[in-house]
C-alpha cells in the first residue's frame, strides 16, 4: 500500500478487514477491451521509498514532461496516501512493438542533478500505471527457485560500487501482457512489467523533431550490460528512451492482480497464523470452562446459603453487591471513551463487510482509506447514543457537555497529531502532505456531519429510560480490604493486555509490512478471523480478571474493565518500536517522527477499540451475576 501515514490510521485503527483476491475482482469495475492499434496511455504515480516514507510527485524530478500535465481524478483516500496520478509522455499502440523510442533530452543543472542524486541515495522507486495495473520489476527469487517474484516500480537509479558515482535508469524496456478473446480481435491487459537500464546514449546532431541516437536502434536489443552507464552530474545531457513489447498471456483478466499480491509470498508464515489461532482458541476454551464451572458453583452456593439462613457468612463477590454499581470517578470521561469505541467498532465491522464483498481490493486505489474516513463520520450517531445511555445510567445531568466531549475529544487529539505530522511532510516538500483543500474537507466532514450525528445519537440515547441496576447501591461506600500484590490495578491491567495483543501480533507484522514496506495487504479473510479472535479474547480476559477482582472485594471495576483490554495498545506500540529498529532502514529524523507519530495514532485507536469491547463484556457479566443471586 502507500507510504503515507494516512494508511496507518487506516490499517492500524482496528487491524481489520479482509478478502482473498484469487480470481475475484472488484464489483462494478468493468474490464476494458482494446483492439490492435488502440492508444494506451501510461500514467505516472508518486516516487516512493521505504527508507524515507516520504512520497514525491513524479515530476519533482526532471523527467520528460508532456505538453500539459493533467491530474487524474483522485478520491479522498488517494490524496491522504500521497498518490498523485498524472499523464506521461509514454504512449503505446496496442500490440504494436516498438524499439528505441526517444522520449526527450534533458540537461541537468546543479539543482536537478542534486535532486536525482538524493533520490538515488534514498532508493526511491518510480511508480507507473497502465489500465489500472501498477508497473512491476520481475526478478529471480533469492532462494534460487524458478518462479519470479516482483517489486513495485523501478529504481530511479543506482550508485556505482567502485567509483561511487550516481547513474540514472534512463532506458525503460516495457513488457505488456495481454489476454486475447479467441472469437474476436479484442484483448485485455493482464500484466505490466519494466526492465530499467542506464545507457549513455550517443548521437551526432540532435534534432528535436526527429531525434536519433547511435546507441540504440531497432536491430539491436538493449541489455543492461551492453553500454556505458549514464552518469548524473551537473551540466550533463541525458537522453530518455524506451522499448515496448506485447506478449500474449494465459492469465485471465479477473486474476491479473494475483502477481502483485504474491509479491512477498515467502514472508507469509501461514503456520504461525494458524498456530496463533489454535493457541487463542485453546485459551478461550479454558477461560470459558473455568468461568462456567466457578460461577455455577458460586451462584448455587449463595442461593443455598440464603435458604439455610446463613447469609451472614457471605464471602467474595456477593459481599460488594451494595457498591458494585456505584458510579466511578470521572464517569463522564468513561462515557466519552466508550462512545468513541462503539464508533470504531461500527466502522470496523462495516468496513470488513465491504472488504469481504471485494469493494476494497487493492485495484480500487484509495478505496479503503475513503471508506474508513466516511464510515467513521457516519458512525458518530452510535457514539452519541451509547455515550448518552451510559451517562444517564450514571445519573449525569449535563448531557450536552458530555456530547461535546464525545464529538471532539478523540478526533481532536488525532487531528492535532496529524496536523503536526502533515506540517513536517509539507516542510519536506513531499506529495504526501495533505493539501489545504483536503484538510478543509476533513474538517467539514467532522464538524458538518460527525458532530451533528453525535448530537442526534446523544439526544435519542438520553430520551430513553435509564438502565436499571439489578441491585440497590448503599449510601455509604464499603471499605475495600488490602489487596494482594498480584491484584493491584497496575499489575492486573498490564497482564490483561498480553493475551489480546498475542492474538493479533503476527497479523500485525504483515500489516506493518504492507504500510511501511510499500506492499499490498490483501489477506483479508485471515484478518477477519483475527479480528473475531481479538473481540473474544478482549471480552474473556476482562471478565476473568474482573471476577477475580470482585472476589477479592474490590468493587472499582468500571475503569479497570476498560483499561484491562485497552492495555494491549501499549504492547502494540512497543512492538511497532521493535519493528522500526529491526525491519526498517529509516535514517531520516523526520521519517522517524512520522513513523512513531502515525503508530501513536494507530495505537490510540486500538486502545479505544479494545477497551470498549472489554468494558461491555464486563458490564454484561457483572449485571448477569448480580441479577442471578437472591439479595435481601
Amino acid at each position: 500500500m502507500g507510504n503515507n501515514g494516512g494508511d496507518v490510521v487506516v490499517l492500524l485503527s482496528c487491524l481489520l478487514l479482509v478478502h482473498s483476491v484469487h480470481g475475484f475482482y472488484l464489483p462494478g469495475v468493468a474490464p476494458r477491451d482494446f483492439q490492435k492499434g488502440d492508444e494506451l496511455q501510461v500514467k505516472v504515480n508518486k516516487l516512493s521509498s521505504t527508507k524515507t516514507q516520504l512520497p514525491y510527485d513524479y515530476y519533482f524530478l526532471d523527467y520528460c514532461k508532456p505538453s500539459k500535465i493533467m491530474n487524474s481524478a483522485e478520491n479522498l483516500g488517494e490524496v491522504l496516501r500521497g498518490d498523485r496520478i498524472e499523464n506521461s509522455i509514454y504512449t503505446f499502440k496496442m500490440r504494436n512493438d516498438e524499439t528505441c523510442k526517444v522520449s526527450c533530452r534533458i540537461k541537468l543543472n546543479a539543482e536537478t542533478a542534486k535532486n536525482f542524486m538524493e533520490k538515488i541515495d534514498d532508493e526511491y522507486r518510480v511508480n507507473m500505471i497502465l489500465d489500472n495495473l501498477p508497473v512491476a520489476v520481475a526478478r529471480q527469487r533469492r532462494d534460487g527457485s524458478q518462479t519470479l517474484s516482483y517489486e513495485h516500480g523501478f529504481r530511479v537509479g543506482f550508485k556505482g560500487k567502485d567509483d561511487n558515482k550516481y547513474y540514472i535508469n534512463n532506458h525503460l524496456s516495457f513488457k505488456v501482457m495481454y489476454h486475447k478473446d479467441l472469437e474476436s480481435e479484442d484483448a485485455r491487459i493482464v500484466g505490466f512489467e519494466v526492465t530499467p537500464s542506464s545507457i549513455k546514449h550517443e548521437y551526432v546532431d540532435w534534432d528535436e523533431k526527429n531525434p536519433k541516437v547511435k546507441t540504440c536502434n531497432p536491430s539491436t536489443k538493449i541489455t543492461p550490460t551492453s553500454h556505458t552507464h549514464q552518469e548524473v552530474a551537473k551540466d550533463t545531457s541525458i537522453v530518455f528512451t524506451y522499448d515496448v513489447s506485447f506478449q500474449p498471456s494465459d492469465i485471465k483478466w479477473a486474476s491479473r492482480w494475483d502477481t502483485y499480491l504474491l509479491m512477498n509470498d515467502d514472508q507469509i508464515h501461514w503456520f504461525s497464523i494458524i498456530n496463533s489461532f489454535m493457541i487463542v482458541l485453546f485459551l478461550s476454551g479454558m477461560v470459558a470452562m473455568i468461568m462456567m464451572r466457578t460461577l455455577y458453583r458460586d451462584i448455587a452456593n449463595y442461593n443455598q446459603l440464603e435458604t439455610q439462613d446463613e447469609a451472614q457468612e457471605e464471602t467474595g463477590w456477593k459481599l460488594v453487591h451494595g457498591d458494585v454499581f456505584r458510579p466511578p470517578i470521572k464517569s463522564s470521561l468513561l462515557c466519552v471513551y466508550v462512545g468513541t469505541g462503539v464508533q470504531f467498532l461500527g466502522m470496523a465491522l462495516v468496513t470488513m463487510i465491504f472488504a469481504l464483498l471485494g469493494f476494497l481490493s487493492p485495484s480500487n486505489r484509495g478505496g479503503l482509506m475513503t471508506a474508513m474516513v466516511l464510515l467513521w463520520v457516519f458512525m458518530g450517531l452510535f457514539a452519541g447514543y451509547s455515550s448518552a445511555r451510559l451517562y444517564k445510567m450514571f445519573k449525569g445531568t449535563e448531557w450536552k457537555k458530555n456530547t461535546l466531549k464525545t464529538a471532539f475529544m478523540f478526533p481532536g487529539i488525532v487531528f492535532s497529531i496529524f496536523f503536526v505530522l502533515n506540517a513536517l511532510i509539507w516542510g519536506e516538500k513531499s506529495s504526501g502532505a495533505v493539501p489545504f483543500g483536503t484538510m478543509f474537507a476533513l474538517v467539514f466532514l467532522w464538524f458538518g456531519i460527525s458532530v451533528p450525528l453525535v448530537f442526534v445519537g446523544s439526544y435519542l440515547g438520553f430520551k430513553k429510560p435509564a438502565i436499571e441496576d439489578p441491585v440497590k447501591t448503599n449510601k455509604i461506600p464499603r471499605q475495600i480490604p488490602e489487596q494482594a500484590w498480584y491484584m493491584q490495578p497496575a499489575f492486573s491491567i498490564l497482564i490483561g493486555g498480553i493475551l489480546p495483543f498475542g492474538a493479533v501480533f503476527i497479523e500485525l507484522f504483515f500489516i506493518l509490512t504492507s504500510i511501511w514496506l510499500n506492499q499490498f495487504y490483501y489477506i483479508f479473510g485471515f484478518l477477519f478471523i483475527v479480528f473475531v479472535i481479538l473481540l473474544i479474547t478482549c471480552a474473556e480476559i476482562t471478565i476473568v480478571l474482573c471476577y477475580f477482582q470482585l472476589c477479592s472485594e474490590d468493587y472499582h471495576w468500571w475503569w479497570r474493565a476498560y483499561l484491562t483490554a485497552a492495555s494491549s495498545a501499549l504492547y502494540l506500540f512497543l512492538y511497532s518500536a521493535f519493528y522500526f529498529f529491526t525491519k526498517l532502514e529509516i535514517t531520516k529524523f523526520v521519517s522517524g517522527i512520522l513513523y512513531f507519530g502515525y503508530m501513536l495514532i494507530g495505537s490510540y485507536a486500538f486502545f479505544v477499540l479494545t477497551g470498549t469491547i472489554g468494558f461491555y463484556a464486563c458490564f454484561w457479566f457483572v449485571r448477569k451475576i448480580y441479577s442471578s443471586v437472591k439479595i435481601d
